[in-house]
């Protein structure tokens, strides 16, 4: 979070800050980026790097949206939870209660068995892992999907995807619990 506030501080809004990230300096994949030198941006008057502490913790104290009432089975959702945190292998990436994972949070398109035309436009040429708080919500302002490129229409089908892509051999009942657990959390 804290790489991605000063990023776009610094170079998407023009700010006065300093900021720094070597691999932009990669001509054949950021040959804007790397004759700008915009990796290695340090300006005198630097307006911005002692505010960003304080934005990443206002960011880390928002409280998660609970999803609304009746929108899903809590009996259903706590079986889920078992699946989600053993047989599915979610827990492995969306660690709770981040929902994602601590630290280096980047998998290879390999890894989570997509195409890697997304990821090679970011510098390690890797997806992020997305955390899964509120994703009730998702669903209705993203109305293009979901993943990294809005390519899953529906919750369904990215279980369907992992279920295929990781060999997890769920059955329907678990895909279904495993579902009202993600709008649940």
């Amino acid at each position: 979070m804290s790489y991605w506030n000063a990023f776009v501080a610094n170079l998407e809004m023009h700010g006065q800050g300093t900021f720094f990230d070597p691999r932009l300096d990669n001509k054949t994949k950021y040959p804007v980026a790397a004759k700008a030198r915009l990796g290695h941006k340090h300006d005198t008057d630097d307006q911005i790097s002692a505010k960003l502490p304080a934005l990443q913790f206002y960011q880390l104290a928002m409280p998660v949206p609970k999803p609304p009432a009746n929108s899903f089975n809590s009996e259903t959702a706590a079986r889920g939870e078992t699946i989600f945190n053993s047989k599915a292998k979610c827990a492995s990436c969306h660690v709770p209660p981040l929902f994602t994972e601590p630290g280096w949070n980047l998998h290879t398109a390999e890894e989570i068995g997509i195409d890697d035309f997304q990821a090679k436009r970011s510098p390690d040429n890797r997806y992020r892992t997305a955390p899964l708080h509120a994703l009730f919500d998702t669903q209705k302002i993203h109305k293009g999907g979901f993943y990294h490129d809005g390519r899953f229409a529906t919750l369904p089908e990215v279980i369907n995807h992992y279920d295929s892509a990781l060999k997890l051999k769920l059955t329907e009942q678990e895909k279904n619990d495993l579902i009202e657990y993600l709008k649940s959390i």
